[in-house]
């Protein structure tokens, strides 16, 4: 099939043309368009399973639904991508996650469909009840949608949003996607209260037929079944059987089988004929209709390009996640303390290896970020040493648990902050650039930032070993850049050249990047000293003063510079009576879009002719 000649796929430009196909055409229009994903994805990279997986719920609601007088909130919003071939942006689509193309994720900024901005899971219930009441206070009509996944379920925002969400009266439902994963398998208390539910899907049946009969016994027959509703006692529950939904207030259909556009359309349908809040329960299969995603879904949850045919990834250098995983086996071989922790990432973060080796020593605690933090802080209570294993842009959602639960009790706990550093195209969402400003004012706290994987093997080292309070150790995504010659590694900082007409002072990856331009500065008769902080809080006094001794001294940074490594520079170079020239070179008050990592870096100034220019014309 030829991405130019789609027979029902070219004819779709908005939800409007949907309404005009037979249900047996939307079949066909459902196995066009995940040809169209396979076909992107193995070019562009970006979500493939999660898409692959909600084709025919897509389609269903955009078919039912009055889109976008109806809002759909999505959950994390990885999954939307037929949602945005539906919405008018079919011929947009091979530029999606491109600098200048459209998102991976829904932007409201993007297109009037797109009710709400994500990225971060759990967010959906909440986020469309705000919409919902919003609209019900304004007087507005329309329905309102969130859909989330069983994956999203194990953050405790979809609770706070689910217990509150309850109250809705009307025109509020929410979508259950239930593919029996995230993004490594569910793990814990809700996966098998999920599978209970789905191992018993005629119970609804039962439970009408029993109120039919009540209904219709004489005198009797209302008394018993009014005393049975308001009753919390065994005969209920094996009669009712109700979820926590129910419980909840809401009106539970399901399970649905999520592939079957008749059965997905009718039970849209009935909901949208409740007079409260509706939970649907729907079961998909996550990869559906591609072989390779479907027999190993978490592989290709979040992939890069790869070779449709074989389904093998086009690059497979090493990264820093699967050393990062290879150093964690190595330590907790020999140390019997050593814990670690993921938040559902745990073949993103490359602790695959680890959950076999040492499954006692292993926790994956599902998409809870703060639950996992002070988790770690009840480990290193009992004197185990936990690292904590998660990407930079999702450590921000526990912030009040690293200050509250473990800086504040001085517990000695490691964060392995993957991702760190700008992350590309992904965009805004899941740019790591704000966990250095985020940990830099908190007490207690040691921050490596390595560029180098014995760097990282160091940093990892003191972190267990040499220190005894809260310290991250972070790291970019990707494999090593390029390491100069003679370039010999310290812990705390590294001197490397002895020019003497400027410092350059920069941490983590883009010392990679300094080092090329120290070459090509001296070819232009310019000669630098480089100074790479590899701990960069607290940052080396020695450091400073080696600074203070320039003229000019310019500083890069791959993070928010409010904030920042080098704001705090600055004001210690002050201590040592500075009186030169100081140039700090970060990320302004801004988010940075998507791109590729290089694209991204170039338009910062931060990549290897940015900071050549920096200091030609400074």
């Amino acid at each position: 099939m030829n991405d130019s000649s789609y027979e029902y796929l070219d004819k779709i430009d908005s939800p409007a043309d949907l309404k005009k196909l037979s249900i047996d055409e939307l079949e066909i229009l459902c196995s066009e368009i995940r040809d169209k994903l396979i076909k992107t994805v193995s070019k562009n990279g970006g979500h493939l399973s999660p898409n692959l997986g909600t084709v025919e719920l897509t389609v269903a609601m955009h078919y039912v639904y009055d889109t976008p007088n109806d809002k759909i909130i999505w959950d994390v919003g990885h999954q939307a991508y037929t949602h945005k071939i539906l919405t008018g942006r079919r011929d947009k689509l091979d530029t999606i996650r491109q600098k200048g193309g459209i998102s991976g994720f829904p932007k409201r900024n993007e297109s009037p469909y797109d009710a709400f901005n994500v990225g971060h899971s759990s967010t959906s219930i909440s986020a469309a009840y705000g919409i919902a009441k919003a609209r019900e206070i304004k007087g507005e009509k329309g329905r309102t949608i969130a859909v989330i996944g069983d994956g999203a379920l194990t953050g405790g925002l979809a609770y706070e949003g689910l217990n509150n969400a309850g109250r809705a009266k009307k025109n509020f439902t929410i979508i259950l996607n239930d593919n029996k994963m995230s993004i490594s398998r569910n793990v814990g208390s809700i996966s098998k209260y999920l599978t209970h539910i789905r191992i018993r899907p005629g119970y609804i049946k039962i439970k009408k037929i029993v109120e039919k009969i009540l209904l219709h016994t004489p005198i009797i027959g209302g008394p018993i079944r009014k005393l049975m509703l308001n009753s919390k006692s065994k005969l209920r529950i094996s009669v009712y059987r109700n979820t926590i939904f129910e419980d909840l207030g809401f009106v539970y259909y399901g399970p649905v089988d999520g592939h079957n556009l008749r059965k997905l359309i009718n039970a849209l349908n009935a909901a949208k004929n409740v007079k409260q809040g509706v939970l649907i329960h729907v079961m998909t299969t996550k990869g559906k209709g591609y072989q390779y995603a479907e027999e190993d879904p978490k592989s290709y949850h979040g992939v890069s390009s790869f070779d449709i045919e074989s389904g093998e990834p086009i690059s497979s250098k090493k990264g820093f996640s699967a050393h990062f995983g290879e150093l964690l086996c190595d330590f907790a071989k020999k140390d019997s303390r050593i814990c670690a922790i993921t938040a559902a990432m745990k073949i993103g973060t490359g602790l695959a290896n680890f959950s076999h080796k040492y499954k006692e020593r292993f926790f994956d605690v599902g998409i809870a970020e703060e639950h996992a933090v002070t988790f770690a802080a009840g480990l290193a209570c009992e004197k185990m040493v936990p690292v904590f294993a998660v990407y930079s842009s999702f450590i921000q959602r526990s912030y009040d648990q690293i200050v509250h639960d473990v800086a504040a009790q001085d517990l000695h706990v490691i964060l392995a902050i993957d991702r760190a550093g700008i992350v590309g195209e992904d965009g805004e969402t899941h740019q790591g650039v704000f966990d250095v400003p985020m940990l830099n004012n908190i007490p207690n706290t040691v921050i490596y930032s390595p560029c180098y994987f014995d760097e990282l093997g160091s940093a990892f080292y003191n972190a267990i070993y040499k220190h005894n309070c809260l310290v991250a150790v972070r790291y970019p995504r990707g494999s090593q850049p390029h390491r100069p010659k003679g370039y010999t590694p310290n812990p705390v900082y590294t001197v490397y050249g002895n020019g003497k007409d400027a410092a350059i002072v920069t941490y983590g990856r883009i010392f990679a990047y300094a080092a090329e331009a120290m070459d090509i500065l001296k070819e232009k008769g310019i000669d630098v000293t480089i100074i790479k902080l590899n701990r960069i809080r607290p940052i080396s006094e020695e450091a400073v003063q080696k600074a203070a001794e320039f003229e000019k001294v310019y500083f890069f940074e791959e993070g928010i510079e409010t904030g920042g490594v080098g704001e705090l520079f600055y004001y210690m170079l002050h201590d040592f009576d500075f009186k030169g020239k100081f140039e700090l070179t970060g990320i302004k008050d801004k988010f940075v879009p998507q791109s590729t990592v290089e694209e991204a870096l170039a338009e910062l100034n931060l990549d290897c002719m940015g900071i050549v220019n920096k200091l030609i014309w400074n």
